[in-house]
């Protein structure tokens, strides 16, 4: 595919360029959920096409036609200009996508526009204690009663469940079948009675993870996504998304820019430490890296409007393990720049960015471990990717 620029995307640079001048004050800080800031932005974005760009504008979106370029310049210009591009998390990342494609059309009307505006909060209830890289193996149990069904269990490791309003999750509905096969995609208030969240404390000292129990939650029937016992495929297409959302490029080249100006400014034994060969290589090389993935991404576009022209199935299977490497390492850098002020934390009174980066470090090194460790990461792109040999199984395993 042509991946050239043509007159109409050099207008629409021009044009994000002007909106990001007239509006960027309007853009919130951070990233809080159920922020009335961050949802006046989404809705301001999606009605100038900058978010939610094809999702029909029935179900909440912008409505146009899809535009790899078009994405991507926006993207860019968000990223250079270091604010919010609209929001994302679960629910916009992860399940809006998998709705749009095997939801019912009263589940899309339902969620897919509360989702994208803020107004619904969702969280995944996948991993389990004995069910984490071998998440075929959950028992969080569902069983039909009636006109619903009934949930008892537990998860880990689930992000923003304190926070949320919604989770989708996966449970065990047939005990008899094979684990992939008896296994079913469930939808659920979290104000539901049975359900306690206990908060998980992780190496940024902040809970950004909780636990999860069920005791005899009541779930309607009808909140149930695919069929009975079809919950792995769903499961499946949410992990493509996920996988993708936690390295996006967009992101990390915001955080590179940031790293620029910070080594621009950052002085060791009186010299900036952009001036320092062994840090500027370091910052080279990670640009390097960066680039390889927004081409990559690039091609992920490509081959996503053109199904059966490109094999891109590598090239997706690589994201999540050179994404989530690359941002840890970026966040190094910063550290290393600071020199003995990397080391600051808290309340120190030398903490830079509000201690954004110490953040980022510890939590992008969880990621390297969370939605897939790279070590499962690495297994995964050798077998379904380069078609090697599956690793042998122990004797006596399941």
């Amino acid at each position: 595919m042509d991946l050239s620029e043509r007159p109409q995307h050099q207008a629409l640079r021009a044009e994000l360029r002007a909106f990001i001048a007239a509006h960027r004050h309007l853009a919130p800080s951070g990233r809080a959920l159920h922020d009335p800031q961050a949802r006046a932005w989404q809705e301001l974005l999606i009605a100038n096409g900058y978010a939610a760009r094809t999702i029909p504008r029935e179900l909440g979106g912008a409505g146009l036609a899809p535009d790899i370029l078009a994405s991507r310049l926006i993207a860019e210009e968000f990223a250079q200009a270091g604010i919010s591009p609209g929001l994302g998390g679960q629910g916009i990342n992860m399940l809006v996508p998998t709705l749009l494609e095997v939801g019912s059309p009263a589940q899309k009307q339902q969620f897919i526009a509360a989702t994208l505006l803020g107004d619904i909060v969702w969280c995944q209830g996948y991993s389990e204690p004995g069910a984490g890289s071998d998440l075929a193996s959950l028992r969080t149990s569902a069983v039909l009663d009636g006109d619903a069904w009934v949930v008892n269990g537990q998860k880990i490791w689930t992000s923003t469940a304190i926070e949320a309003d919604w989770m989708f999750c996966l449970v065990r509905t047939e005990p008899q079948a094979p684990k992939h096969r008896g296994i079913s995609f469930l939808l659920l208030r979290m104000d539901t009675p049975g359900i306690e969240v206990r908060p998980l404390v992780d190496m940024t000292m902040k809970a950004n993870f909780n636990e999860v129990f069920f005791s005899d939650v009541r779930v309607p029937a009808g909140q149930i996504v695919g069929q009975r016992g079809d919950g792995w495929r769903v499961a499946n297409i949410i992990l493509k998304n996920e996988r993708g959302s936690l390295a996006d490029p967009n992101l990390s080249l915001a955080r590179l820019n940031a790293l620029v100006a910070l080594m621009q400014q950052e002085t060791v034994d009186g010299q900036r430490a952009i001036d320092q060969a062994a840090l500027r290589d370091r910052l080279m090389r990670l640009q390097g890296r960066l680039l390889g993935l927004q081409f990559n991404d690039l091609r992920l576009l490509s081959a996503g409007l053109n199904p059966g022209h490109d094999d891109a199935r590598l090239a997706a299977l690589v994201v999540k393990l050179q994404g989530t490497e690359l941002r840890h390492e970026i966040e190094a850098l910063a550290i290393d720049a600071m020199g003995e002020g990397g080391l600051a934390y808290g309340a120190n009174p030398y903490l830079r960015d509000a201690g954004s980066w110490q953040v980022n470090y510890m939590y992008f090194l969880g990621l390297i471990i969370g939605g897939g460790t790279s070590q499962i990461q690495k297994n995964i792109i050798a077998e379904l990717g380069l078609g090697m040999p599956r690793e042998p199984k122990v004797a006596g395993a399941a």
